[in-house]
Order: C-alpha cells, then structure tokens, then sequence
C-alpha cells in the first residue's frame, strides 16, 4: 500500500477520513457480513485503494464504487488495481444521486461503505431515504458513532439518530476493528454496521421529515426539559389560545410524553406522536 502511494506521489488526508483496510482477509470477512452473494450489484463509497472493492467483486456480479480523491481514481486506474466487473467513478458521495444510481441496477442492491467521521451522520441519514430503492447497507464507522444508531432510550448515546433508525430500520453490529486494522491506523476502534428497512416502519415514510424536525428540536438542548426545548425551538404556536409553554404542554400530554422529561428518555414512538400533534395543530 505505502508502495503504491509512494509511487503515485499521493499522501493520505486526515481530513477525508483516509483509513484503508490492509488485510486481504478481513477485507472478505466484510464482504460476507454484509451479506454480499452472487448476483448481487453493490454500490461502495470510498475505494480507497481497492482493497474492500476487491472483495466485494470477488463475490458480487458487479461493484460500482465512488472515490473522491483524485489521486486515488489515477493510481487506482493506472496500477489496475479493480476487477472487471468494477465501475469506477470519481465523485463527492455527497453529491452522489444514489437513487437513481440504485435504480440502474439489478436488485438486490447492497450499498457498503468506510465512512468518515466528517460525513458519516449526513451519509446515515439519506440511506434512510433510500430505503426502497436499497436491500440493505453496511458501513464502517467509528465506534461511537455506531453506538449512537443502537444505543437504548435513557441512555447518553441515545438521539435524534437513534429514534429515526429505530423507526424506519433494524441495525446489527457484525464487527469492531481496532485501529491496527487500517493505515494509517486510527485514534479510535470502528464497528461494521449491516442495516436493512424494517418490514413494517413505525413510521410513514412521507412523515418522516415532520418526526425528524420536531425530535431534532426536542434534543437540541438536552440538559432542558422536553417542554423548554421544544419552547425555545421556534415553532409557531397560536398565542391566541394560550401560553406557548400552555400550548406545549398540553401536545406532551396528548402525545403521552411527560412535559418534566428529558429527550433522551422518550420512545421513539412517542416522538411520532407528538409530531402528528404538531402537525394537526399547523406548527410543523
């Protein structure tokens, strides 16, 4: 790996979040934790320098990964590093349509990926977007923050994240790497996540925007009450009717959500509930 940098010129940006995979070996365990098999098309994010893709080739009928370093997509191609049946394109996946990219492929559609901290939250969240256009998704990440996606109400991980995976999908960790796993080795352990939508969602998908903002609000200030965040958090309450704390309140009740608790204490499905108050009440 250091031979084909070195000869390339490249070296790696800690602000990319550039930690490759060095075993072959562990590379393939991924590949059948994520529960890659034949006939399976999968999208990767981050190719890095292929050591993943690989093995994801190895198994699947055809790979489509992105890679947003410049310098990795000319060592990549010019070393002939991928297989065949691996498209290569260079792009920011931030900016990458993943919904129409899934939908040119054959089903099932698996996406994985080794994500970034700097990008990990904003990748997790549209994956929830895309779930009928995905089987499933595996990811890479660092550990706390894939604490976060299963971590359990009361808890200090437990957030906005957590309550929007809770309703819409069902989160395994198949595995924790420690930093030697990777070069340049991390300062932190990192956990392979495979998720995949739930069969039944707790949640409509057209509603889940409406859930997002008013959970968002609802942790925005976690050292105040449930009642005092979503105060503070601007919703437009009908002042002709009562206090907006009058106002809130009496949502918290009808929602079944005491207005003296914490965000971080409150089921997910008692913050679809309070949105579908809001919503008839016209504040979101």
């Amino acid at each position: 790996m250091r031979a084909v940098l070195d000869r390339h010129g490249l070296r790696l940006s800690r602000e990319l979040g550039q930690n490759f995979l060095v075993e072959d070996q562990q590379a393939e365990r991924l590949a059948a934790l994520a529960g890659v098999g034949p006939g399976d098309s999968v999208i990767e994010v981050g190719t890095g320098l292929g050591v993943l893709t690989r093995a994801l080739a190895a198994r699947a009928a055809r790979v489509v990964t992105i890679e947003v370093d410049a310098g990795l997509v000319r060592a990549l191609t010019e070393e002939r590093l991928l297989p065949d049946n691996v498209e290569l394109q260079h792009a920011d996946a931030l900016d990458v349509d993943f919904a129409s990219l899934a939908a040119s492929l054959p089903r099932p559609v698996r996406l994985v990926a080794n994500l970034p901290y700097s990008v990990a939250t904003p990748i997790l969240r549209r994956m929830l977007d895309l779930r009928d256009a995905l089987d499933d998704w595996s990811v890479m990440i660092q550990r706390e923050v894939a604490e976060r996606l299963v971590a359990r109400p009361g808890s200090k991980a437990y957030g906005s994240l957590t309550v929007l995976h809770a309703l819409t999908v069902d989160v395994e960790t198949c595995a924790v790497l420690p930093p030697g796993a990777f070069f340049p080795p991390p300062k932190v352990d990192s956990s392979f996540l495979r998720i995949w939508p739930r069969p039944t969602p707790l949640v409509e998908a057209s509603a889940l925007r409406t859930v997002e903002r008013v959970t968002r609000a609802a942790f925005s200030q976690r050292r105040k009450t449930i009642s005092n965040a979503l105060r503070g958090a601007g919703f437009a309450v009908d002042t002709q009717v009562g206090t907006p704390r009058e106002q809130i309140e009496a949502a918290l009740r009808e929602a079944e959500i005491e207005p003296g608790a914490r965000a971080e204490t409150v089921e997910p499905e008692r913050y679809v509930a309070l949105a579908s108050c809001f919503a008839a009440r016209g504040w979101v």
